[in-house]
């Protein structure tokens, strides 16, 4: 040991010789120097290390959920509803298993709900940093990565969607959302500087971010996961407290999901109490977004409930983000035309994830000439093709209730002109008969005045609407047709100037160009417009709508005594409303006109002082 140490200080000593011979500096000089500089770098590494360590997720485990029984099937007709119970009936769509029953929430659940989130965010959460924050939100996404297959198998037993779809539409989605977080939310909440002008040139301003409270979101049940931790993730890292009211259809699920975000808060020593879930029936929920402890709601559902959510949210001038479905077009222009087998691939995908069931699926394939007729060539074996079940191609519908609301806009359609290609009907599974099963259905030659293509599918239904030609007012007449604004993709050459008009035409609040859905996949503000509800979550814009703006102007020279004074003109009382208006006309005319004016506009505020 000693060797090493001798070896150390001859060597110390050595490097401050040459300091002495080389540098022109005394060696004692240079080696305090030396001390200091290796002191600083030694603190800056320990203090990085620390960070890494204390910023490393932290395992944690959440138990998961037990059916009923895996032999209890229900007889049909399948309902949530229990005769002489008020708890929800919970089973698995794509084979009618009992999954077990959940307590419906009162209105004093709710109460207890929305008061535990209220102490627990002005408790402690209100006050932490954004790396406490994003060190959350490290371990959250970490557990979800580590456990991407049983929650996939949890949120696909309770919705009927396959394994597949759950993986893209409840993993991908959501460590998207965390990770876009992680990056860019503290950059989207930090106070963000603003500009002045010259009459107050002094003044310094600020928009600040701070968090609301509590917030609530009321989501939909196609993908139970990924719906409940998006609100969660935003909510959290803005500050806030959260309570969920998760859609009845998924209940069962829903208490394992709000363990895997609570796990994430109590591994950093956090109260889990921050985040909530009820459970409850549609006459209910009116006490969650009504209530006076409630400062947001995020609603995701359709318009005739959203007109309940909004007037009830009114009695207490909540402010609500309401995304309410779609009738997304999907627009192939001629120039696409050596392009069509990989768009086949991307309507097939974007039509039937998750049986249809999607808010930003495809609804509506427009295109004119042999492009439309190569399309409907190619779609048509593939979409016979599509097998159903629970691990095939296609999964279950949540329940068998639009069922024949379905068969008829295709009878209709039908009987209009349209021609069935594919599917159209509901499908009785031989291996799993108590599912709700659609068949893949392809519909071709629809026209814009048909009900199927004004109405919301929302179902493994693909229609096809032959355009006049592919010029930008053709399209954009059949795409803009139905109430709905939410989504629409655009195929085209990047070099086709029909492809810019059709963008900037389209009524709608995302665009995806030369791809589906992919404005999601990248985390910008989500919302639409019309039909399609009002609002945006996700991205920057989303982020900041869960705080409270708050708009900061200050003195920038106040340490000087530089502050806002009134003059003596219009000083109360006033000497002279003459003089006091001249003047006044002169600030204006100094901060505002041109420069003959700004003089002018001097000499009126100096004659009047």
């Amino acid at each position: 040991m000693e060797a090493p140490i001798a070896r150390a200080v001859a060597l110390w000593h050595e490097v401050g010789g040459y300091a002495t011979s080389r540098l022109g500096v005394s060696a004692s000089t240079f080696q305090v120097a030396a001390a200091i500089v290796v002191v600083v770098v030694s603190t800056l590494l320990v203090r990085l290390l620390a960070r890494c360590e204390s910023s490393r997720p932290i395992p944690y485990s959440v138990p998961l959920p037990k059916a009923a029984s895996p032999e209890t099937f229900l007889d049909e007709p399948l309902s949530i509803r229990e005769a002489g119970s008020s708890a929800i009936r919970c089973y698995a769509p794509a084979t009618g298993q009992l999954l077990g029953h959940v307590n419906a929430s009162s209105p004093g659940a709710i109460d207890r709900a929305v008061a535990a989130a209220s102490a627990a965010q002005a408790g402690s959460w209100a006050r932490t940093t954004f790396a406490q924050r994003r060190a959350v939100l490290r371990t959250l996404m970490q557990h979800v990565l580590d456990h991407a297959e049983d929650i996939c198998r949890v949120a696909g037993l309770d919705s009927g969607k396959t394994m597949v779809d759950a993986q893209l539409g409840e993993i991908l989605v959501t460590v998207e959302k965390i990770q876009w977080t992680l990056k860019h939310g503290e950059r989207a909440l930090r106070p963000s500087r603003r500009p002045t002008n010259l009459l107050m040139a002094y003044k310094r301003n600020t928009v600040r971010y701070e968090p609301m409270g509590v917030v609530a979101a009321l989501v939909s049940w196609n993908y139970p996961f990924h719906n409940m931790m998006g609100p969660v993730i935003s909510a959290l890292f803005a500050g806030n407290g959260i309570v969920v009211k998760v859609s009845e259809q998924t209940a069962w699920s829903s208490a394992y999901f709000l363990g895997v975000a609570r796990g994430a808060l109590a591994a950093h020593g956090h109260d889990p109490a921050l985040v909530q879930a009820v459970a409850c029936w549609p006459q209910t929920a009116g006490h969650l977004t009504a209530h006076p402890g409630v400062a947001h709601v995020t609603f995701i559902g359709s318009q005739a409930v959203a007109r309940h959510v909004a007037a009830s949210a009114a009695t207490s001038l909540t402010p609500v983000v309401a995304e309410l479905g779609g009738k997304d077009p999907f627009i192939v222009l001629d120039s696409a035309a050596r392009d069509l087998p990989r768009i086949a691939e991307v309507i097939l995908r974007g039509t039937f994830q998750a049986a249809g069931q999607n808010c930003i699926g495809i609804e509506r394939v427009i295109a004119s000439g042999a492009v439309y007729d190569r399309l409907a060539a190619m779609l048509e074996p593939r979409v016979r093709a599509l097998r159903l079940g629970p691990d095939a191609d296609v999964g279950a519908m949540i329940s068998d209730a639009s069922f024949d609301r379905l068969e008829g806009l295709v009878a209709d359609a039908v009987a209009r002109g349209a021609r069935l290609l594919a599917g159209g009907r509901r499908f009785r599974h031989p291996d799993h008969p108590r599912g709700h099963y659609f068949q893949p259905t392809l519909l071709v030659d629809v026209t814009p005045d048909m009900p199927i293509a004004q109405h919301e599918c929302f179902a493994p239904v693909l229609t096809m609407l032959r355009a006049p030609s592919s010029s930008p007012a053709d399209v954009l007449a059949i795409a803009n047709a139905p109430d709905f604004g939410l989504g629409a993709s655009v195929h085209g050459s990047e070099r086709d100037p029909a492809l810019e008009h059709v963008v900037r035409g389209l009524r709608a609040g995302m665009v995806a160009v030369n791809d589906f859905a992919a404005y999601y996949a990248v985390q910008l503000p989500f919302g639409g417009v019309a039909g399609s509800g009002y609002g945006r979550f996700a991205g920057e814009e989303g982020l900041r709508g869960m705080c409270n703006l708050k708009s900061v102007c200050e003195d920038r020279f106040g340490w000087l005594g530089v502050r806002t004074a009134i003059p003596p003109p219009v000083q109360y009382p006033v000497p002279s409303q003459q003089r006091s208006w001249n003047f006044t006309q002169g600030v204006v005319e100094l901060g505002y006109g041109g420069p003959a004016r700004k003089a002018k506009g001097l000499a009126r505020l100096l004659k009047n002082m």
